[in-house]
């Protein structure tokens, strides 16, 4: 029993720490108008293009400086084609947004990335292009 406790132990001691979660949700985000930077995208593509990846550069830089703020990726679905097709282009996109944030040093558990429907989508000059927003949320 005691040699099983201790095995135990150690196998406690030598996992990883895990991440705490950071509880926070993105409702509401939309209705921001602060601090909120257009990720453009081609059409039917979630690869993040130079002018995408510079956004993104811009907005970790943001969050990178304060360390308590929180980030809300809202990938805008397309209503000229289908709802669950547009839909799923969009939840791609804020996927690719939030991994390059990732990669930028933004630490995941400051970040949430969600499917949107309508919200945001005049923000891009572009009309055939289609957007991530990230919407970098206030201080608590």
């Amino acid at each position: 029993m005691r040699a099983a406790l201790a095995g135990l132990a150690c196998l406690l001691l030598a996992a990883p720490a895990a991440a705490q979660v950071r509880p926070f949700n993105c409702i509401g985000a939309e209705q921001l108008e602060d601090e909120v930077i257009a990720v453009p995208f081609a059409r039917n593509s979630s690869t993040l293009g130079p002018a995408g990846r510079s956004a993104v550069a811009t907005a970790a830089a943001l969050v990178r400086e304060e360390p308590g703020r929180l980030i809300c990726v809202l990938g805008h679905a397309d209503r000229s084609v289908g709802a669950e097709t547009s839909t799923q282009i969009a939840a791609r996109r804020a996927r690719a947004v939030a991994l390059r944030l990732a990669e930028l040093g933004v630490e995941r558990d400051r970040v949430r990335a969600e499917a949107r429907v309508g919200a945001f989508s005049g923000r891009v000059d572009e009309p055939g292009a289609r957007a991530v927003t990230i919407v970098l949320l206030p201080m608590r």
